[in-house]
């Protein structure tokens, strides 16, 4: 009997150029918004000095970053979800680059300060939404790869924001423009392709051109939306696995994101300018593992890497906490949390987000877990410079426990959540894209 040939792994069929395109200008709401972020820590001590600046505002706009972009992801979430993904996509984008021009051009704190409000507002709304846009558009064989790819822009604002804050370091107020000015010309451009941004509907023909259909993903709301339709089963277990799971992992991930080099010179005593270096050396194995994720995020790799990276993740803080003021116990954490952050944090928690919760209180229930994760942050921020002086090994022990929490929700949401959602929801490509 001649034998027939299998059908192609579905994680394995191309995706088409276009929605690559979607997933990258998508994407710009993650590169944007850990761009800022960065970009104001990094150029805190020059807005001070420039500014003259007292303590409380300093604090202020590092706070504020944190809790305008939770805010934002609240209202703008939710907004996406009852006026139209599409609409909310695009208006999102363009009072960012408002608010980085503000900050750019600031000629004082309190300018500069109604910049970061902006901004950071602007960059809270988009992440939901451009998350929901990505789910929206996305085939159900291809929507693992397409909203991890945003995690990479994510990792690459990182990247850049650091590189570019390395680069023009001895150049003061000058180089602090340039880095925000950067934000405001991305967010400009990534307007424009918005703007244009065209899509064929998923059941197009094959060989159909694609270019001539646009993506009005999400405009299928009103149905579905009632705030109502997220205290259910269906939409709250997922909200509430994908928020302890985002929750505890980023508060490890935002203590050393925002006070690591701090933490390395003042509790391990290295110099300003080594921290920097062990920071910005191993930033490309996390970049170069979340394209790695990508790759795996349609099979059943993603789950199964998650389980090894998770414990790798743990063991990680264990030994950070275990060896408090080593300096070579700062480097072996730095490099196993890079080696398996990527595999075991925020992407997975995007990619598991899209395929847990309900497609049509998406946008909703993605920015309710968003808004409430930063806004724990932003608080646990605020007492870590004073957790840090008083005890660094409680407060390393504590981010280790969170971190524990994180891999048991990230396993509940694997074994329980990913295999129910394939029978409970109706699949997500469903969500037709329509002509205006």
């Amino acid at each position: 009997m001649a034998r027939t040939s299998a059908s192609p792994d579905p994680a394995e069929q191309p995706v088409p150029r276009v929605l690559w395109k979607v997933a990258a200008l998508s994407g710009m709401a993650s590169y944007l918004d850990a761009a800022l972020i960065v970009s104001i820590s990094v150029n805190l001590a020059i807005y001070r000095d420039s500014y003259h600046m007292g303590v409380w505002m300093a604090g202020a706009i590092s706070a504020i970053v944190t809790i305008c972009i939770a805010v934002g992801s609240l209202v703008g979430g939710r907004l996406a979800d009852l006026f139209g993904r599409r609409r909310v996509y695009n208006l999102d984008i363009l009072c960012y680059a408002l608010g980085a021009i503000l900050i750019t051009l600031a000629p004082n704190d309190l300018v500069l300060l109604a910049g970061v409000l902006v901004a950071g507002l602007a960059a809270g709304a988009d992440l939901p939404t451009s998350l929901a846009v990505v789910s929206d558009a996305a085939p159900a064989h291809a929507r693992g790869r397409l909203v991890a790819f945003t995690q990479v822009m994510w990792m690459l604002g990182i990247v850049v924001v650091i590189f570019l804050g390395f680069v023009l370091s001895t150049t003061g107020m000058v180089g602090a423009r340039l880095i925000t000015g950067h934000l405001a010309v991305a967010a400009i451009v990534t307007w424009l392709l918005r703007s244009r941004l065209k899509l064929g509907e998923q059941d197009a023909a094959p060989g159909a051109d694609l270019r001539d259909v646009p993506l009005v993903a999400g405009e299928i709301a009103p149905k579905g939306v009632a705030l109502r339709n997220i205290w259910n089963r269906a939409a709250l277990l997922p909200m509430a696995a994908t928020f302890v799971f985002y929750v505890t992992w980023g508060l490890g991930a935002n203590t050393f994101g925002q006070f690591g080099t701090y933490l390395v010179v003042t509790v391990s005593g290295a110099s300003q300018s080594l921290a920097t270096g062990i920071n910005l050396a191993f930033l490309p194995i996390g970049l170069l593992l979340t394209m790695a994720f990508v790759k795996v995020a349609d099979t059943p790799w993603r789950d199964r890497l998650f389980h090894t990276a998770a414990v790798v993740q743990v063991a990680a803080f264990c030994i950070a906490s275990a060896t408090t003021g080593s300096l070579a116990g700062i480097l072996v954490f730095f490099v196993l949390y890079q080696l398996s952050s990527p595999l075991a944090g925020e992407a997975n928690y995007k990619v598991w987000s899209q395929l847990t919760l309900p497609p049509d209180t998406r946008g909703t229930t993605q920015g309710l877990t968003y808004a409430v994760s930063r806004g724990v942050f932003a608080v646990a921020a605020f007492f870590t410079p004073a957790l840090l002086d008083r005890s660094p090994a409680i407060l390393l022990w504590s981010i280790t426990i969170c971190m524990a929490v994180a891999a048991f929700a990230g396993v509940f949401i694997v074994r329980v959540l990913i295999r129910r959602s394939a029978r409970v929801h109706p699949d997500p490509a469903d969500l037709r894209v329509a002509p205006t």
